[in-house]
């Protein structure tokens, strides 16, 4: 692994805050598009 010396805690904190904001923005967009997907049939079923 790469040493990152004293500012290792805080590197692999922000890493780990970055994977966790774009796991959350994937699956809120995935959400949402099923969201989406599912009122877009309601609406064309039922006219």
């Amino acid at each position: 692994m790469i040493e990152l010396g004293k500012y290792a805690g805080t590197v692999l904190a922000a890493y780990g805050v970055s994977l966790a904001l774009l796991a959350g923005l994937i699956w809120h967009t995935i959400v949402a598009n099923a969201r989406a997907r599912r009122d877009l049939e309601r609406q064309e079923r039922n006219g």
